[in-house]
């Protein structure tokens, strides 16, 4: 996981009965690290990083209503909801599913750069760039067309593991990530002949009409709530017969939701909808694991849509 945001209170005093919170919390007190933390609000009432960190522990315990204020104080204190105050209380069911704050994921993303892909490879076994490259594949032969992309463009690139997959198939790749400290990585695999920091639908808005034959985004729809602008973008952008491949996870209901991990879980039913509605064709879709939660392999999709 990446490492824990801290917003400092300015109160030398307050932020240390944060830190003592903090110990307590890892030890597992978490009353009493409750006790500290409120104790560092009353020292700073615009802490953020204690009030975030007190609607976890109140979460923790049970304390729903508690842990319900205690994230809007946190959000409050920081209208760019670095913490990601918001998800906690869409998850609590307050607050509809809505996009993700950018500051957040750019945060987010920004701390995790350095471990990342330690992290998600051997620590979540993460295989989306494989199950991508083998689903791509698969559609271009049974397509009886060659699996080569003279341009291609990955959305949400992180350090560049999908381009690493498909680097001897594509001539000329674009990377698009929200992080710069991501975007730091990717650029010294030497895969991308562009790279761009920006938010994904932002990012492939600025692209020219049928400029592009290979869209990808592993592992990046799980931080989108609604599909259905990036789909629509990726069908303008994407040449006649040209492929969009994505993972997402997913869920047994409908539409929707966001999980346990903080991350969207899309439908079956509702990738079918929106690829449709969006003009593309869906080819492929299969229900595969992309990576684990917990030790336990977390439900997932890889989807592969075309333009006709």
């Amino acid at each position: 996981m990446p490492l824990r945001l801290f917003l400092s209170s300015g109160d030398l005093a307050a932020d240390r009965r944060y830190e003592f919170a903090r110990d307590l919390r890892l030890k597992g007190d978490l009353p009493a690290a409750s006790d500290l933390l409120e104790q560092a609000i009353e020292l700073a009432p615009k802490f953020t990083s204690a009030w975030f960190t007190l609607g976890e522990i109140r979460d923790q315990l049970g304390q729903r209503e508690a842990a319900i204020a205690a994230f809007r104080a946190a959000r409050d204190a920081d209208p760019e909801d670095r913490h990601g105050a918001s998800l906690h209380l869409m998850k609590l069911g307050v607050e509809a599913v809505a996009p993700m704050p950018p500051t957040y994921v750019q945060t987010l993303f920004d701390q995790y750069a350095p471990r990342f892909e330690a992290a998600l490879i051997g620590d979540l076994g993460y295989r989306g760039p494989a199950l991508l490259f083998k689903a791509v594949l698969s559609v271009r032969s049974a397509a009886k067309k060659p699996a080569f992309f003279k341009r291609a463009i990955d959305l949400g690139c992180g350090t560049g593991l999908a381009a690493g997959a498909f680097s001897k198939n594509v001539d000329r790749f674009v990377g698009i990530d929200l992080s710069p400290r991501m975007v730091e990585k990717a650029r010294a695999t030497g895969f991308y002949a562009e790279l761009e920091v920006d938010d994904m639908l932002r990012g492939i808005r600025c692209k020219p009409d049928a400029s592009a034959e290979l869209i990808l985004a592993a592992d990046a729809m799980v931080y989108v709530a609604e599909l259905a602008p990036v789909l629509a973008e990726a069908r303008r952008v994407l040449a006649t017969g040209g492929l969009l491949a994505f993972t997402t996870e997913t869920h047994d209901g409908e539409g929707v939701t966001l999980g346990e991990g903080l991350r969207y879980a899309h439908s079956a039913a509702h990738v079918r909808t929106t690829v449709a509605a969006a003009g593309l064709t869906l080819v492929r879709l299969e229900a595969l694991s992309i990576r684990n939660e917990d030790n336990v392999p977390a439900p997932g999709l890889v989807a592969v849509a075309t333009k006709p």
